[in-house]
C-alpha cells in the first residue's frame, strides 16, 4: 500500500504512460506546425493526424476540432465567442440574454458575469435542484422568446458534486429554438459514453489533463456551421477561431489520451463505479450525521461514477481536508481552481444547501490508479479527523 491515497482525480489524474510516450516522441522533432518546410510539414502532420484521431474518437468531424491550451480557454472562447457573434448575426442593438446554470465551473461562470458586467448581457442564472440538476422545462420556457438570447451553456456533468445533466434535451430544445448550445464536458469525458455527432451541440470543451494527457492542451469541439468571434487574434491558426502556435507534442499525447478514455470508457466507469460505492457504503456507516451530495443513485447513471462528495456537519471542510492531508489522503472542498478560497460553495448553494454545512464539505473523486486500499485508507482516517476538525469547531464557539 502506498504510503498516500490520491482521490482528487477530479482536479488532474496522472498522465498515461502511453500519452507521455506520444508526447516525448512528437517533442524529439522540431518545427512549427505553421512552418512551410520539411520540419513545420512534420508538426503539422502530428496536429492533423492528432485532430483526426480524436474527431474519430468523439464521433465528431476533424474540421470541428479546434485546439486550445485547455479548458478554461475554450470555455472563454465559447461563451464569448458565441455571444459576440450572435450579437453581430441578429444585428442587436441591445444587450442579449445569456442562460447559464448556477452551478457551472468558474471557467464558464466568470466569462458569462464579465458578459454581464463589461458588455451589457442580460444573465439568466438556471436554477437546479437538491441533486443539481438543471429543469428542462423551465430551460425551454425561457428560451420560447429566443429573439435575444445569445447562447446557452449547461455543463455535462457537475465538477463538484457529480451530477449529469439532460444535456440530449437541452440541446434539443436549443436546436429547436435555434439558440447556440455550449457544454462543458471537461468532468464527463472518460466517464460517460460520448457521442458528440448525435449531440448536436454547437461547442463542447474538452480537456487533457482530467482524461490522463499533459497540462496546458485541451479542445472547443465546434459545429463548423457555427460562426464564432474569436477571443485570440494572431496568426490566423485555427480557421482564424483561436490564433496561436499549436503545441504539437502536447495534442499528440491530448491525442492518446482521449482514445484511451473512450475505448475504455466501459470498463474504467465500472472500475470508479465500485471504488466509489465502497467509499459511501464505508463513509455512511462510519460517520454519523454524514451527507451524500448530489444524485443518490450510484447505480443508473445519475451521478460521474467516480465521484463522491460529502458534507460533515459540525466540521470546517478545509481543516477536515488538511487534517485528512496529513493521514495521507489526498482529497479536494470542490473546484482545484478555486482552492484555497474559505467560502462556500456556490454549487452547494444554489442546489439549496445552507453556507455552514456547505463549508462543511468535501470531494473525493477516483481515477484509474486508484485501488481498494486508497478507500480503506480514506475510511480508517475520517472518524478521527472528524472527531477532531470537529473540536476545533466547538473550541472556537466556545
Amino acid at each position: 500500500m502506498s504510503d498516500r491515497s490520491y482521490l482528487d482525480h477530479a482536479a488532474t489524474t496522472a498522465m498515461l504512460p502511453a500519452a507521455r510516450a506520444a508526447w516525448i516522441a512528437a517533442s524529439e522533432h522540431l518545427g512549427n506546425p505553421s512552418s512551410l518546410h520539411a520540419a513545420g510539414r512534420f508538426a503539422r502532420k502530428v496536429v492533423e493526424e492528432s485532430r483526426e484521431s480524436i474527431a474519430a474518437d468523439l464521433k465528431t468531424r476533424p474540421s470541428a476540432v479546434i485546439f486550445t491550451a485547455g479548458g478554461t480557454e475554450a470555455d472563454n472562447l465559447a461563451v464569448k465567442g458565441l455571444y459576440w457573434h450572435r450579437q453581430q448575426t441578429l444585428g442587436a442593438k441591445e444587450p442579449l440574454r445569456v442562460l447559464a446554470s448556477a452551478i457551472e465551473h468558474h471557467a464558464v461562470m466568470d466569462p458569462v458575469a464579465w458578459l454581464g458586467d463589461h458588455e451589457g448581457a442580460m444573465i439568466e442564472w438556471l436554477g437546479v435542484d437538491r441533486e443539481a440538476r438543471v429543469n428542462t422545462t423551465a430551460i425551454g420556457e425561457l428560451l420560447s422568446n429566443n429573439s435575444d438570447v445569445a447562447l446557452c451553456t449547461v455543463m455535462w456533468a457537475n465538477n463538484e458534486v457529480g451530477t449529469i445533466e439532460p444535456i440530449e434535451r437541452i440541446a434539443e430544445l436549443c436546436k429547436e429554438h435555434e439558440v447556440p448550445f455550449h457544454t462543458d464536458a471537461v468532468q464527463a469525458l472518460g466517464q460517460v459514453p460520448m457521442n458528440l455527432g448525435a449531440l448536436g451541440a454547437d461547442a463542447v470543451t474538452v480537456s487533457s489533463h482530467k482524461v490522463g494527457g499533459p497540462f496546458g492542451v485541451g479542445a472547443l469541439i465546434v459545429n463548423p456551421a457555427t460562426g464564432f468571434t474569436p477571443v485570440l487574434h494572431g496568426g490566423g491558426q485555427e480557421r482564424d477561431v483561436r490564433s496561436g502556435t499549436l503545441d504539437a507534442p502536447a495534442i499528440a499525447a491530448f491525442a492518446v489520451a482521449i482514445k484511451h478514455a473512450v475505448e475504455h470508457q466501459v470498463e474504467h466507469a465500472q472500475h470508479l463505479r465500485e471504488l466509489r460505492n465502497k467509499l459511501v457504503q464505508g463513509v455512511l456507516a462510519t460517520v454519523p450525521g454524514v451527507v451524500l451530495n448530489g444524485d443518490p443513485d450510484l447505480l443508473d447513471g445519475g451521478r460521474l461514477p467516480a465521484n463522491a462528495h460529502f458534507s460533515f456537519p459540525g466540521c470546517e471542510g478545509d481543516s477536515l481536508l488538511m487534517l485528512l492531508d496529513a493521514a495521507g489522503v489526498d482529497c479536494s472542498t470542490g473546484s482545484a481552481c478555486t482552492a484555497g478560497i474559505p467560502e462556500a460553495s456556490h454549487v452547494l448553494l444554489a442546489m439549496g444547501v445552507d453556507e455552514r454545512t456547505s463549508r462543511a464539505s468535501l470531494r473525493f473523486s477516483f481515477g484509474y490508479p486508484s485501488t481498494s486500499a486508497d478507500v480503506d485508507r480514506v475510511i480508517a482516517a475520517l472518524p478521527g479527523a472528524i472527531e477532531r476538525a470537529s473540536r476545533a469547531v466547538s473550541s472556537r464557539s466556545a
